[in-house]
C-alpha cells in the first residue's frame, strides 16, 4: 500500500542502534536525550516558520524500536514500512548513520523517484569501510547502487576522499562541499523528498556531541536556513550521529531538538 500523497502524520520513532559505528559507540543512546530536549520547558513548540508542532494531532510518537543487533536492519525496514502503511511519515531519531539504508529501503518501496537531501560532514559513499559494506560510512553507496533514489544532494561535505569523489561521480551525486555553500537552489524537488541530517554537518562549536568532530562545519543558523529552503513533499526524515557520551551539558541535544522541530515544521506545513 502506498501512503496517500505523502500527507500522513509526522511520527517520531527512535532507532537506538550504533552497531555499525566505526570509531565510537554512544549514538544508540540518543533518542531519549533528543526527546527530552524537544519536550523541555526551556523552549516552546513553535518553529521559526510559525508552525506549532504540538498542536492537536500535528505529530505522533511511536516510541523506540527494540531489536536484536544482528537483526537490526531487517527490523528497521519492517517497522518503518509498517508506519508508512499506517499513514505515518516517520521521522527517525538515530542512531548511527547506517540506519538510513534500511529506512530508505522502506520509503523507496512506497515512493518512486525519491529525492534525498543529505546534510553531513561526510559523504558516506564508501563502497566498503574497513571491510564492512554496512558501515555508517557506506549507507549512501548502498542506497544509490540499489537505485532507491532518483537524486541525492549532499550538503556541508568537507571530508571527501578520492574514492568517495569517484563514487559520487559514478552515482551522479550532487555533492555540495562547505566551500560551495549556500546551496538553497539545490534543495528544490518535484515529488517525494527524504531528509537525512547528520549532526556532524554542524561545526563542533555548535554540536560537540558527535563521534566524528570535523571542524569547519556549518552553523546552526546556516543549517536552519537550508532546511527552510527545501521544497518538495517530505515523506520521511532522520536525524543521526548525535552521541550523548561526547556531549557537553546537553548542548548538542538542545541543538538536535531545534533541528528536529524545524524539520517537523516543514513536514506539517501545507
Amino acid at each position: 500500500m502506498t501512503p496517500e500523497n505523502g500527507r500522513g502524520v509526522p511520527t517520531l520513532v527512535g532507532i537506538p542502534f550504533d552497531g555499525q559505528s566505526s570509531y565510537l559507540r554512544g549514538a544508540g543512546e540518543a533518542p531519549p536525550k533528543i526527546r527530552e530536549a524537544l519536550h523541555s520547558d526551556a523552549s516552546n513548540n513553535w518553529t521559526e516558520l510559525g508552525v506549532d508542532v504540538k498542536s492537536g494531532g500535528s505529530i505522533d510518537d511511536a516510541g523506540d524500536l527494540t531489536f536484536a543487533e544482528r537483526d537490526a536492519f531487517e527490523a528497521i525496514e519492517t517497522a518503518i514500512g509498517n508506519l508508512l502503511d499506517q499513514g505515518h511519515r516517520p521521522f527517525s531519531l538515530g542512531g548511527d548513520h547506517s540506519v538510513t539504508f534500511p529506512i530508505v529501503k522502506a520509503v523507496a518501496a512506497r515512493y518512486r523517484d525519491l529525492t534525498i537531501f543529505h546534510f553531513d560532514a561526510h559523504p558516506d559513499l564508501y563502497d566498503e569501510f574497513e571491510g564492512n559494506r554496512l558501515s555508517h560510512a557506506c549507507p549512501f553507496a548502498r542506497i544509490m547502487e540499489a537505485g532507491l533514489a532518483r537524486r541525492l544532494v549532499q550538503v556541508g561535505i568537507r571530508t571527501a576522499t578520492r574514492h568517495q569523489r569517484e563514487q559520487a561521480k559514478k552515482f551522479g551525486v550532487e555533492m555540495v562541499e562547505m566551500r560551495g555553500l549556500p546551496a538553497y537552489e539545490k534543495l528544490k524537488a518535484a515529488g517525494a523528498v527524504y531528509i537525512s541530517f547528520d549532526m556532524d554537518v554542524l561545526d563542533p562549536a555548535y554540536a560537540p556531541g558527535v563521534s566524528h568532530r570535523e571542524p569547519g562545519g556549518i552553523t546552526t543558523r546556516e543549517a536552519i536556513a537550508h532546511l527552510h529552503a527545501i521544497e518538495g513533499q517530505i515523506v520521511g526524515a532522520d536525524l543521526v550521529e548525535y552521541n550523548p557520551v561526547r556531549d557537553l551539558d546537553g548542548m548538542t541535544a538542545t541543538v538536535a531538538a531545534k533541528i528536529v522541530k524545524e524539520i517537523l515544521g516543514k513536514m506539517i506545513m501545507p
